[in-house]
Order: C-alpha cells, then sequence, then structure tokens
C-alpha cells in the first residue's frame, strides 16, 4: 500500500493548548500543512491548564532534556507577539533559600545552570530584597537568580502560533468534542467528533489532563494523573501601586520559596500565590466537565481555603506586608502529573501514527513541539528524550494505583531536595529477585529502579570495612552512601562476590531471520558461530546511540539480548520482520554476576563443563548446569574482574543463589551491591547508556567505536557515520580523576577548562582500587587529552582535576581475560 507523502500528510492534533498550538506552528514551519488543531472548547482560552497557568518559566534542573525544553520555549516566545504585546517576559527568575540544606542546594543547582549552559548566580539576602523590597531579608540565606527566566503569556503564545500555523495552511476548529479514534490495520484513519469525522494519517493527542481520555479512545495507555494545584491572588496591595504596567504585569523576579513549597508573581497592583503545600487532590479526567458546564473552566477547581490557610501563613511571613491584605480570589487548577514527573511522548507501537505529547507544563511546551515535531518530520528528535519516552515505563509501572501512588508523591515532592539516588517511598516493594529473601538476610540496603528493588551494599560485609582508609563524605555525597561498598569492591578485587543482575532487560529473538534482522539493527559482527558473544550499538538513523547490547548467539536462530529499557524492545518490534519473535524474559529469568579472582574456583567444582580460559573464552556463552540447576552462563565482566553471567530461570533463582553461596565460603564470598559495582566499571571506563551516552552522541564521540564495524555490511545509522572517527569528533566522553584523593563528585557537575565551562560529568564515584574519585564527562575534544588540568564545580567549589587516560585499572585486560 503506497503511503501518502510526508509533506502531505493529515495530521490531526487533538488540543488546543499551548502544547497542541506549539505543534501545529512547529508542524507546518517544516512544510507540512494538512494540519487540523480539533479543540472541544472555545478558542483561544478553552479552558484547560493552558487558559489558567501561571506561565513561570524556570529552565535550570537535574534534566538536560528539560532544561533544553525550557530553553527553546524561552527564546521561541521571546521571538513572538500578538498586537504588540509579547508573549514572553524575561523578568529573571529568584530562588529563596531559606535553610541550611536548600542553600547548599541552590549551590548545586547553580552548578547545573553552567552544565546546560543556564546564566545564574548565586547572591545575598541583601541583593535578593534589591530584586523583592518586601522581602524579609533576615529569613534568606541567599538566593539563585537566573536573569533571563521569567513569565510566559501561554495563552496570547498560542494566539500568536495559531496565526502562523493557519498562515501555512493549518486550521483550528472550536467546539469540537472528540468521541473516537478510527484504525484499520493497525494504523489510525481519523478522528471522530461530535461535529463529523476527520481522516487523518497521524493523531497527536495534546490534550493535557484529558490524555487517558484521548488515550482510551485510541487503546493506549496514557500514565497521567491529573492533581489540582492552589493559586491565589492577593487584594491590591499599596507597595505595587503604580509599579507595573497593566500590559506586562509583573516587573519583578518570578519569586520560589521552595522550602514553604510556594512561588510569587506579580498581577499588576497584586501578587499572585501558587502552593504545591497542602494535600495530593487528585482528579478524574473522566468526571471533568465540558466547558460549558463547568463553574468557570474546566481546569478551574473551587477554591478549598483551609488547605490554603498554612501557606498564607508562610507567605505573610516572607513578605510581611502581606499581613495588611488578604486572599481575594483563589482556584485550583489542575495539572498533570506522571510516575517519574517526565513528559509522556511519542508514537504508539501498536496504533501506528497515533502520537502522545502529555503531561506537558507552559514551561516546556515549545520544545517539546519541536521534538515531536521533528520526530513526526524526520524521524528522530534533535533532543535526546528517552528519559520522556512512552515506552520507558515497565508493565508494573501502568497500573493505575502505581501512577496515581507515584504521581501524587511527584506532586509532593515537586519543590523538594532530591538527592539524584533517593527513592520513591512507595509503592514498594513492587518487583524483586528471587534472590530477595537471601539479600535481606543479609541486610541489603535497597533502592529503586524501574520499579526493581536493587541492593546497593550488605550490612552483612560491615566487619569487612573496618580499619579502611576512606576519605570522609559531605552531608550530600553521604546519602545513599556506606564505606561499606568500598570493602564489597576490595573484595571483588581481591576474592569473589555475588551480584544480582536480574533487573537488566533480557530479550530473547529466534526465528530464521533472526541473524539478518539483527545484523541490520546493530553496528557489530553478530555474524560469529553459536556460543559467541558481542557487544554491539543500536543507532538511530543519524548515528546517535539509541542503546547498547550484548548479544549471545545461543543457536543459529535465537539470540539473547542484554538491554537497556524498553524503549530498547520498542525499537526492535517496530523494525522486526515477520517470521522474526522478540520476547521480553526479563521477569521470568534472573541473573547472578560472578565475579572476582576466585570466581573460577567457585564455579568450576559445580559443573562438570571446562571453564579455564582456554576452553570458555572471554565473550562466550555455554548451556551447562551449575549444580542441580540448568544455567546459560556468559564469560562477561562489567567491573574489571574474571568471571560469568549466570542466568536461569526465576523458579531456580533461589537454588541458584544458594548452590554458589554455599559453594564459595570456603572462597570467602561476598554478595554485593550496585555501588561497588559501579565504582568498579567506572575505573574500568565501562560506559553506562541514558547517563554517559544517548542519541545525541555517536560512538566515536563516546569512546565505543570499536564496536562499530562498517564492513559487515549495512545497519541502521551506517551511512551517517561514514566519514566520521575518533579523530575527527569534536568533543569526547573524558575520564577525570579528582586531584584531592578526598573529594568527590556525584555526576551532573559542570566541567571548567581555562576558567570556563566546557562540560559536565555524566556519571561518578569514588575509585576505590585507584584511591580518588573517578568521573566521566563531555567535553572539547581538544581538552580530552590526558595530563589536562580542569575543574568541576561542586556546590560552589571548583575541584581541580586531570583528564585521564582510560582504562585506569587493567588496561591490557590481563585480570578478565585469565
Amino acid at each position: 500500500m503506497s503511503r501518502t507523502p510526508a509533506t502531505q500528510a493529515r495530521v490531526v492534533v487533538i488540543g488546543a493548548g499551548i502544547v497542541g498550538c506549539s505543534l501545529a506552528d512547529e508542524l507546518t514551519a517544516r512544510g507540512w500543512r494538512d494540519v487540523t488543531v480539533l479543540e472541544q472548547g472555545p478558542l483561544p482560552a478553552p479552558g484547560g491548564s493552558t487558559s489558567h497557568a501561571p506561565g513561570l518559566v524556570f529552565r535550570t534542573g537535574p534534566s538536560k532534556t528539560m532544561t533544553e525544553f525550557a530553553a527553546y520555549t524561552v527564546e521561541k516566545f521571546t521571538s513572538l507577539e500578538v498586537d504588540g504585546l509579547p508573549c514572553f517576559n524575561p523578568l529573571g527568575g529568584l530562588e529563596l533559600a531559606t535553610t541550611p540544606e536548600r542553600w547548599a542546594d541552590l549551590h548545586r543547582k547553580a552548578g547545573l545552570a553552567a552544565s546546560w549552559g543556564v546564566r545564574a548566580e548565586l547572591i545575598t539576602p541583601a541583593e535578593c530584597k534589591k530584586y523583592w523590597p518586601m522581602l524579609d531579608e533576615d529569613k534568606v540565606l541567599g538566593g539563585l537568580y537566573t536573569p533571563e527566566d521569567g513569565l510566559a503569556r501561554a495563552v496570547l503564545a498560542c494566539r500568536a502560533q495559531i496565526a502562523r500555523a493557519e498562515a501555512r495552511g493549518a486550521r483550528f476548529l472550536e467546539r469540537h468534542t472528540v468521541t473516537g479514534i478510527e484504525r484499520a490495520d493497525g494504523r489510525v484513519t481519523g478522528v471522530v467528533t461530535d461535529r463529523g469525522t476527520f481522516p487523518a494519517d497521524h493523531v497527536v493527542s495534546a490534550a493535557g489532563f484529558w490524555g487517558p481520555v484521548i488515550g482510551k479512545m485510541a487503546g493506549v495507555d496514557v500514565p497521567l494523573l491529573p492533581l489540582a494545584h492552589q493559586y491565589a491572588r492577593t487584594a491590591p496591595l499599596p507597595e505595587l501601586e503604580g509599579v507595573n504596567d497593566p500590559v506586562t504585569e509583573a516587573s519583578k523576579p518570578i519569586l520560589r520559596f521552595q522550602d514553604r513549597d510556594l512561588y510569587y508573581r506579580e498581577h499588576t497592583d497584586r501578587i499572585g500565590i501558587g502552593s504545591y503545600a497542602h494535600r495530593p487532590m487528585p482528579v478524574d479526567p473522566f468526571t471533568v466537565p465540558a466547558f460549558d458546564d463547568a463553574p468557570v473552566m474546566p481546569s478551574s477547581l473551587p477554591f478549598t481555603e483551609e488547605d490554603f490557610a498554612p501557606s498564607w501563613q508562610d507567605s505573610v511571613g516572607l513578605l510581611p506586608a502581606l499581613g495588611e491584605s488578604r486572599v481575594e480570589e483563589g482556584f485550583n487548577g489542575v495539572f498533570s502529573f506522571t510516575p517519574d514527573g517526565m513528559p509522556v511522548l511519542g508514537e504508539s507501537r501498536d496504533l501506528r501514527g497515533f502520537w502522545l505529547a502529555e503531561a506537558v507544563w507552559v514551561t516546556h511546551s515549545a520544545g517539546v513541539a519541536k521534538a515531536v515535531a521533528e520526530w513526526m518530520t524526520d524521524g528522530r528528535p534533535s533532543t535526546d528524550v528517552h528519559e520522556c519516552d512512552l515506552y520507558r515505563f515497565e508493565e508494573a509501572q501502568r497500573s493505575p494505583a502505581y501512577i496515581e501512588d507515584r504521581g501524587a508523591q511527584n506532586f509532593v515532592e515537586v519543590y523538594d531536595v532530591i538527592h539524584p539516588l533517593q527513592p520513591m517511598a512507595q509503592p514498594r516493594p513492587l518487583r524483586v529477585s528471587p534472590f530477595h529473601a537471601r539479600q535481606q538476610e543479609l541486610g541489603a540496603y535497597f533502592l529503586e529502579g524501574g520499579g526493581w528493588e536493587r541492593p546497593h551494599w550488605y550490612e552483612a560485609n560491615a566487619p569487612l570495612a573496618e580499619g579502611l582508609d576512606l576519605p570522609e563524605r559531605d552531608a550530600w555525597a553521604a546519602r545513599y552512601w556506606s564505606p561499606i561498598a568500598a570493602a564489597e569492591a576490595k573484595a571483588t578485587r581481591e576474592k569473589v562476590a555475588l551480584y544480582d543482575m536480574t533487573p537488566l532487560r533480557r530479550l530473547e529473538v529466534t526465528g530464521p531471520g533472526a541473524l539478518a534482522f539483527l545484523q541490520r539493527m546493530t553496528t557489530n559482527q553478530l555474524d560469529k558461530k553459536p556460543g559467541a558473544v558481542t557487544y554491539t550499538l543500536l543507532l538511530d538513523e543519524t548515528g546517535g546511540i539509541r542503546s547498547d547490547l550484548t548479544v549471545a548467539r545461543l543457536a543459529p536462530d535465537r539470540f539473547q539480548i542484554g538491554a537497556n529499557s524498553g524503549s530498547d524492545l520498542d525499537w526492535l518490534l517496530r523494525h522486526a520482520p515477520e517470521g522474526v519473535h522478540i520476547q521480553d524474559i526479563t521477569s521470568g529469568t534472573c541473573c547472578i554476576g560472578v565475579w572476582g579472582p576466585l570466581a573460577r574456583d567457585l564455579v568450576q567444582p559445580l559443573t562438570r563443563d571446562d571453564f579455564s580460559h582456554e576452553r570458555f573464552g572471554y565473550f562466550k556463552a555455554k548451556r551447562t548446569y551449575l549444580g542441580h540447576v540448568p544455567v546459560t552462563a556468559m564469560r562477561l565482566s562489567y567491573v574489571g574482574e574474571l568471571g560469568w553471567e549466570l542466568y536461569t530461570t526465576a523458579d531456580l533463582g533461589l537454588r541458584l543463589w544458594d548452590t554458589l553461596w554455599e559453594a564459595g565460603q570456603e572462597h570467602g564470598v561476598i554478595a554485593a551491591g550496585r555501588s561497588a559495582f559501579n565504582s568498579l566499571r567506572l575505573e574500568k571506563g565501562y560506559r553506562a547508556w541514558g547517563h554517559d551516552m544517548t542519541t545525541e552522541h555517536d560512538p566515536y564521540e563516546a569512546g565505543v567505536g570499536f564496536a562499530v564495524r562498517p564492513a559487515k555490511g549495512d545497519f541502521i545509522g551506517r551511512a551517517a557515520l561514514e566519514g566520521r572517527s575518533a579523530e575527527t569528533a569534536r568533543r569526547r566522553l573524558t575520564c577525570l580523576t579528582l586531584d584531592d584523593p578526598a573529594a568527590v563528585v556525584l555526576g551532573k557537575e559542570p566541567v571548567y577548562v581555562d576558567g570556563a565551562p566546557a562540560g559536565y560529568v555524566t556519571s561518578a564515584s569514588y575509585g576505590y582500587t585507584v584511591g580518588r574519585c573517578v568521573a566521566y564527562a563531555w567535553l572539547p575534544a581538544a581538552a580530552a587529552v590526558p595530563g589536562t588540568a580542569v575543574h568541576v564545580e561542586y556546590f560552589g567549589d571548583k575541584v581541580p582535576a586531570t583528564v585521564a587516560e582510560e582504562p585506569l585499572f587493567d588496561p591490557r585486560m590481563t585480570r578478565i581475560r585469565k
């Protein structure tokens, strides 16, 4: 069946809020003309979240992707105006610290700003008061000022983009309520409304908190929870009389009082106050009234004064002039939250042509629209969006109960100081490996990822940490860390340790076309004899790294793949030809990493097969038995030591653990956690996809060009890599060691070269074997030369570091290959 040429594709966007309007503008700017935007309410303020959004745009956060989305939103809206009125007011942003913890966090946030290219400065209480004269400076320890942040006038921005898109051929239809999604042969074909049906080759749900309603019509889960958020306006204040232009409304920076979950902006002679300090107030999107049935508008719920009372008192304490005023009006406005606080973007695999652009706030709206438009027109966004991908959530994270629990918790924590390792509290435990009971007996300290309980260290190993000479850590670096991790790393280097690798995703690819398919999808040569294991990459068409994989050929037409995320499975399923079967086998299997110089001494007596280096070489796989347990053994090591990954079915997992544990007693075996694992893998220079490299990087920049074999034949991304090499790379993922053996950084800190920010840290951990902190960072190629002196900014301190030759540990691979 022939396809409609891309520029003639019929696109229907559901929702004319800020995301839908921005997307129509971005699509038409790229030459797609047949764009219809359907809106159930009146234009240009149809009653969704956009219609009441306060418009705050703070760009800086721990996510580089979200910062880039917000930066583009500022850039674009600054260029827009309607009837001479600007769509963005660059007032600046001011975040206050009233506690030592927040003040420290603002230093960290200033570092994030430098990492992502946002201008920011830490200022004194007196300088804070200069920007906000009503402020009680005695309550303030300092502030973070970001001069290019400010207020987006969302409805005005919608009008500006509607006009631009309509001028290019788009149409916006108000008062059209979507009632169904039509489909045929697995593709979307149209959108049904109460005023007719609209044929479509692509449908984008940009429906805001109605996303789950539209998703249900399409048979696509939208993991989103609408929650009400309080916003109030004061009566007119004498202090603001005549201060602000009624057109632009505000002149002071947007103010955030995050220690009390509050923010403030001016409305000419009044102050608007937003609060996240109240109880979560979930909203059922299926019961939200239509525009004409809502008392004000669908997204505006009655103000609950009792919930706001503590926030008013906190506001009076910070801004004493409010003590002479009152709340004159308020409402509870509905916004969208997801289990991880990120948007939900991408095309459904089950209903091709049906796209999601959901859980997007005004702050990131234009950036998200640009990314989705690029995705639709070019096949990929220029910004890495793996954190936002529709398929990032595991099946266990898609239940309504999970979405509600986690969405509500994200609301509670929206202004909290969140440590990068901090797990959410509920629901836990959710996913556990078959070894969980034994790990609990050993005093495992669990953190969580992908719903899995992951041991980070074991209290049973505390005696091994006694007497270790370790530098003291600051309070931030000491959270979710224990000196036991050093003992576990040492034991792995000296004896043998068991690592629970069960949470790593495992896929099985079978069928007569499996080899040809995987050859086409990946970069390395997979046409090897059964028993071979290969490290390889998934690239997109531009040569960006979608993921890295280990592929074990277990039989001529059967492969086991070690992958990173659900997005990997989605990518493979989208490309799989008929006759190739792909199955996620993670939940039905388990894995133990047995690593250390005594690994062979532990494993060999348990099997009749020869586990010598000569008969079971590195990057080889073998089906065997260990005691009574059938296993697939793979000679791999991500800690830089001799050993195997041992896979078996989930029902036999506990028996496998007990078999190895009992056999290992005479060799001093321990259980070790991910904290030690991360330290060891960085000493060895092993990359972690999603942290160290993403679609924004090519293999040569990331230092994994060895996994690219252009001579094997065509594969996705091959053409884009022609002419590229490690020598032509303009930036490189670079190994750094901190000069001070007592210094520690954790990741995402800015790296300074010759006094100016030049890159950022991706992963970091103390290297217990090398005796100093190891950090990997993206730097310009000219600076990525061993011996180059740099500085890493950590909570405001410039920590000296040096570019190092990698890998730091066992560069000749003598310990692994023995």
